[in-house]
């Protein structure tokens, strides 16, 4: 096997979905980058589809109860801001950045996740201040390439609004295209979350998500063209996808406030958790149901009975009920005692205040209580699949891929370096690749 290309440049634009895809082939960097691609308009994500596992995935082709990372935060019942799976220790195994460094190669992540503290050459991680105590660009900066970020900051710091959007997705723009022309790394991986953010505030449908794909299109372009420029771009193949979609909600379900009730959280008068026994951990359209004490088998019939008591009336927005083994046969958490799916229109959160289900208004949305779209949900929901373009060097061109896994991208961008990510649960698609 030999490398198939010089430089691979991975870009994830969070949540695009395959419902998108009339959109992108209207627009003109994607039109470009279409024009001889390989491409899947049906990738089937993870469960739970949330970005840190999807992203995890993407980078080991591994399923999340093997890659380690089974949530988008961690299990901290009670803290009101959990902490998220930010660093690469939770990884289990190796990574595609890991086996490029190992392979001489250079490597840069921009906010991708699951990446604070990696070994890559130009990394900025995606990682926020969680303490009062924190500075959000001292955060970042002690968690990635101490050097690389302080120079990124210093030329492009003023376009950033804190964390906001569109100008955090511009600020990482701004970034990467100085990074390919002036670092050149062999493997880079960009992570967008403008389409994400919009989606979450505004429908998925919405205006403001429309203009976020524009955005986009913008910013492909903008790679593209650094590409160019630099004299990188006949040697370079470009990956375009998306990790998860979403589906619009208006209503929460906020199954910890039951289970206060029903005395298996126990909290004080200022509502902070003090003891449980059982806790609905959210991973937005579906949820983990924990044991404090794995073996408390009380609490787990208990808990049993009372989900598929909940499951037999649909105004309580659940619409099925897995044990951990069988969570566990999904690629979720086996360690968990139940997964708990969704209906369309609800989604969980870990709420302890007010009523078990909450009708979502826009001034909850606006204070950023709750969303108005979300993900999460099941791979096995109806148009909910998301999409996989690759352009260029060591690319067939013009196949199109009838449909394929998040699992099977890692292996298939290592064959591209010519790097092996070991067994992995997914496969490489032969298919795309140049023999």
């Amino acid at each position: 096997m030999t490398r198939l290309t010089d430089y691979l440049i991975v870009i994830s634009f969070d949540c695009l979905s395959t419902l998108d895809f009339p959109m992108l082939e209207e627009l003109p960097h994607f039109r470009e980058l279409l024009q001889g691609a390989s491409y899947c308009k049906q990738v089937e994500t993870i469960y739970p589809s949330v970005t840190y596992p999807c992203h995890a995935t993407i980078v080991t082709g591994n399923f999340p109860n093997r890659h380690g990372v089974i949530n988008n935060t961690l299990l901290q019942p009670g803290n009101p801001s959990p902490d998220w799976f930010w660093y690469r220790r939770y990884i289990k195994g190796t990574t595609l950045y890991d086996e490029a460094k190992k392979a001489g190669m250079s490597t840069a992540a921009l906010l991708w996740p699951v990446t604070a503290k990696a070994d890559i050459d130009y990394n900025m991680p995606e990682i926020f201040a969680n303490r009062p105590w924190q500075n959000q660009i001292a955060v970042s900066i002690q968690s990635g390439s101490v050097l690389y970020q302080l120079e990124m900051n210093k030329r492009f710091g003023h376009i950033r609004k804190g964390l906001n959007q569109p100008e955090l997705d511009d600020f990482v723009l701004e970034s990467a295209v100085h990074t390919i022309k002036k670092k050149k790394p062999n493997v880079m991986l960009i992570h967008f979350t403008d389409l994400d953010t919009q989606r979450h505030f505004h429908g998925f449908s919405s205006n403001e998500a429309h203009e976020a794909i524009r955005r986009h299109d913008i910013r492909l372009g903008r790679i593209m063209g650094a590409l160019k420029e630099s004299g990188l771009y006949e040697q370079s193949t470009i990956v375009a996808l998306g990790d998860h979609s979403a589906l619009d909600e208006s209503k929460a379900i906020k199954l910890n406030v039951l289970l206060r009730e029903r005395g298996l959280i126990q909290s004080d008068n200022s509502g902070k958790i003090t003891d449980w026994k059982a806790y609905c951990k959210s991973c937005d359209g579906s949820a983990y149901i924990y044991l404090k004490d794995e073996k408390d088998i009380a609490t787990k019939k208990y808990m049993n009975e009372l989900l598929h008591q909940l499951l037999q009336n649909e105004s309580n927005g659940i619409e099925s009920v897995l044990n951990g083994e069988e969570a566990g046969e999904k690629g979720a958490d086996e360690r968990s005692a139940f997964m708990i799916e969704a209906l369309r229109g609800y989604y969980f959160t870990e709420h302890l205040d007010g009523m078990f289900i909450d009708e979502i208004t826009a001034e909850d949305v606006a204070a950023k209580r709750y969303t108005v779209a979300s993900h999460g949900y099941s791979p096995e929901k109806e148009n909910y699949t998301t999409v996989f373009i690759a352009s260029g060097k060591g690319i067939n061109k013009n196949v199109v891929i009838p449909s394929m896994h998040l699992v099977d991208e890692g292996p298939t961008l290592a064959r591209l370096i010519d790097v092996d990510l070991g067994e992995t649960d997914g496969r490489v698609i032969e298919e795309m690749i140049v023999t």
